[in-house]
C-alpha cells in the first residue's frame, strides 16, 4: 500500500470514529434530530453532520449539526425540553415552567447566531445568507407563545428545509464545504467538551 494510501485509509477509519463518537454524545433530542433529517435528505444532495466543535476566536463553539446542501448550509441548534415555553425573538432568556417551577435559559436564536458566524466565516467563500440558521425543539414542548423567526419543532423543520429549492452549491462545492468543515472541527471527544465548557465559563461564567 503506497503513503497516500495510508493517509487516505487513516482518514477514512478518523471519519467514521469522529461520527461514531459524535453519536454517543448526542443527547436524546440530539439523537431524534440526527435521524430524522438523515431520514428525510440524503445524498448525494444533502450531507449532515453532528457534534461539530469549531474555533471562534479565543475559544470554541459547539454546534448540534450541520446539514451542508446544494440549496445552503443549515446550521441546526437542537433542544430537548419538556413542559411550557415562553419565548420573546428579542429577549436574551427564554422561560420554561415544568411542574410549577419556572427555568430560565438562553435564547436559543442568539446562541445559534455565533454558530452560524462560525460557519460563515470558515466558508467565507459562500455568500452569507447561504448559512442559515434553525433552531428545533425536539421535545414534548408546547409553546405558549407565538414560534419566533427561524424556530421549529422537528416536523416544521423538515418542511422548512424541504422548501428550499433553490440551488446555490454545486455537488462539487458541497464536499468542498463538507471538507473544509471536516479540518477544522475538533476532535469528537469528552476532552474536547470539557475543554469548550471552560473556554465559555471564562468569557461567559455559563455554557452555550
Amino acid at each position: 500500500m503506497t503513503t497516500f494510501a495510508y493517509i487516505f485509509v487513516a482518514f477514512l477509519v478518523g471519519l467514521m470514529l469522529g461520527r461514531f463518537r459524535a453519536r454517543a454524545i448526542q443527547n436524546q433530542g440530539e439523537a431524534l434530530v440526527s435521524r430524522t433529517v438523515s431520514h428525510n435528505f440524503s445524498a448525494p444532495d444533502y450531507h449532515l453532520m453532528n457534534h461539530i466543535t469549531l474555533p471562534l476566536g479565543q475559544g470554541t463553539t459547539q454546534i448540534d449539526h450541520v446539514l451542508v446542501s446544494r440549496f445552503g448550509v443549515f446550521v441546526i441548534e437542537t433542544k430537548d425540553y419538556k413542559g411550557w415555553i415562553f419565548a420573546n425573538a428579542n429577549h436574551a432568556n427564554w422561560t420554561q415552567v415544568l411542574f410549577k417551577q419556572k427555568f430560565k435559559f438562553q435564547n436559543p436564536i442568539f446562541q445559534n447566531q455565533m454558530h452560524v458566524r462560525a460557519v460563515r466565516e470558515l466558508l467565507d467563500f459562500l455568500p452569507p445568507e447561504a448559512v442559515k440558521s434553525v433552531v428545533i425543539f425536539a421535545g414534548e414542548a408546547e409553546f405558549k407563545t407565538r414560534l419566533p423567526e427561524g424556530v421549529f419543532t422537528l416536523k416544521g423543520a423538515i418542511n422548512q428545509i424541504r422548501q428550499s429549492e433553490s440551488e446555490v452549491l454545486s455537488q462539487n462545492r458541497m464536499q468542498f464545504c463538507v471538507g473544509r468543515l471536516e479540518t477544522a472541527r475538533l476532535s469528537v471527544t469528552r476532552a474536547t467538551d470539557v475543554q469548550h465548557v471552560r473556554a465559555l465559563e471564562r468569557r461567559h461564567g455559563r455554557s452555550s
